[in-house]
């Protein structure tokens, strides 16, 4: 315990407890810990970003007497802002989507903050979205000043001077490996900047809802389409400043029913009473904890608190009504699909002439075709209109690299995927590439599931 009271609460942010986890965790798995970040002043790890920006940018002179602090919010970060915002004597606007609760528009509202509500259902580059609307107010009000999370570098920094020392320090350099969900991506960057400075040997290792950009972009360097998922404060639908990918090791997928059912875990067999994204962390690290076994130490994150979050998964009836519990509508895992395919999957080379894939499509029967990198990473797909198109345009030959005419991968997902999440990617015209561990195990097409789903029906 402190022995001198703190000057005032923004000096109470940090040091957050390190807490081993015992029910959810196999018997012959590494240990997890977790650190509780939802015991933060306001309950979540945006307060150690949020004050480290704002103590920063006031030093540099950025924010002067009389300011209005402007931000772009789902919730926790606004809440760290408006605490900030309220001891150093401020005055705070944010701009909310209207899919937020209630509960999170009050809380901004309680610190003294003006909350203005945008559409949710605009697209990012309209005028309308919450991100276009806090530049404006910002550009609009004198003496404002933008906190910009998304792409602020200090977001990073502040878990590179806090988090990562933290964690290092706490486990008595014991750890070896850190799990970190990617939303900003600020924790697993700042996290990873520190410990690829000064312990390099431990592993860093990103979470990604389904539905999100980061998985996709971390293996392929190119843009998925994002999708709509249900847990919250992780993940996003942009490439963001604050995400840097180069201190990162490797990405996991986790959908939707993991991250619920483990939160709910969490909360009623070891007492943490925290949030959806907690969920999506501690379900990788028991992964992670299972790959590397007994004698090893996994650390990861948990980010906000269930106070925000009464209403939805920890309320059976929501829980039902989207399928994530009790729910005969489960049709089963991606990986249920691919089950008793033989042989490898069918791929070809960036390099690899048209006329060769050519060959390859009807040699195997298939109309589209992985196109892989050197070391055998999904890097685009071809299918034969794209061939087609690019012969009568004009635009290659049949000696042309296939990459000259091949597309980006709309749809990576992994093997314990849920097959509704599969949906998602068919609606866009696209097949979907299960990928684990950076390789391709197959390609699954409207027909499989279809298939799968007929002879599963009898």
């Amino acid at each position: 315990m402190h022995a001198n009271p703190h000057a005032n609460i923004l000096d109470a942010v940090g040091n957050t407890p390190l807490v081993r986890l015992n029910k959810v965790v196999g018997p012959d798995s590494a240990t997890v810990l977790v650190k509780c970040e939802y015991m933060n002043p306001t309950g979540s790890i945006k307060d150690r970003m949020a004050v480290h920006i704002l103590n920063e940018s006031e030093k540099q002179g950025l924010i002067k007497p009389g300011a209005t602090i402007v931000e772009n919010t789902s919730g926790n970060t606004g809440q760290g802002v408006a605490m900030w915002a309220a001891v150093r004597g401020y005055r705070c606007v944010f701009t909310m989507p209207d899919k937020m609760s209630l509960e999170k528009v009050n809380m901004l509202k309680a610190f003294g903050a003006e909350v203005v509500i945008t559409p949710t259902d605009v697209p990012g580059d309209s005028p309308e979205h919450y991100v276009s609307t806090a530049k404006r107010i910002a550009r609009e009000t004198p003496g404002a000043f933008y906190v910009n999370q998304y792409h602020n570098p200090l977001n990073i920094d502040a878990h590179e001077l806090s988090t990562g020392p933290e964690v290092w320090k706490q486990t008595g350099g014991k750890v070896d490996a850190v799990v970190a969900g990617a939303g900003t991506g600020g924790t697993v960057s700042g996290v990873g900047r520190y410990f690829k400075k000064n312990h390099p040997h431990v592993r860093i290792i990103g979470v990604d809802p389904i539905g999100s950009v980061h998985y996709n972009y971390f293996y392929t360097k190119t843009m998925p389409t994002p999708h709509v998922y249900k847990v919250e404060g992780i993940g996003e639908d942009i490439l963001c400043d604050a995400m840097d990918y180069s201190v990162v090791d490797e990405f996991h997928q986790t959908n939707d029913k993991e991250a619920f059912s483990m939160a709910r875990r969490l909360v009623r067999e070891e007492g943490l009473f925290c949030g959806g994204s907690s969920g999506c962390n501690v379900h990788i690290a028991v992964k992670i904890a299972k790959q590397l076994g007994p004698g090893k130490t996994v650390v990861t994150f948990l980010c906000d608190s269930a106070t925000r979050y009464t209403t939805k998964f920890l309320n059976d009836a929501w829980m039902k009504d989207y399928g994530f519990l009790g729910s005969d509508r489960d049709l089963g895992l991606v990986e249920e699909v691919l089950a008793g395919r033989t042989g490898a999957v069918i791929t070809a080379g960036e390099n690899n002439s048209i006329e060769s894939v050519i060959a390859l499509l009807k040699k195997h029967g298939v109309s589209q075709v992985p196109i892989v990198d050197e070391k055998d990473r999904p890097h685009a797909i071809v299918a034969e209109v794209d061939i087609l198109r690019g012969l009568q345009e004009g635009n290659a030959t049949m000696a042309s690299p296939v990459k000259a005419v091949a597309q980006r991968i709309g749809g990576l997902i992994y093997p314990k995927a849920r097959i509704e999440e599969l949906y998602r990617i068919f609606e866009t015209n696209q097949v979907a590439i299960v990928v684990d561990n950076e390789k391709i195990v197959g390609v699954v097409s409207q027909i499989d599931v279809i298939d799968f789903m007929s002879k599963k029906g009898r």
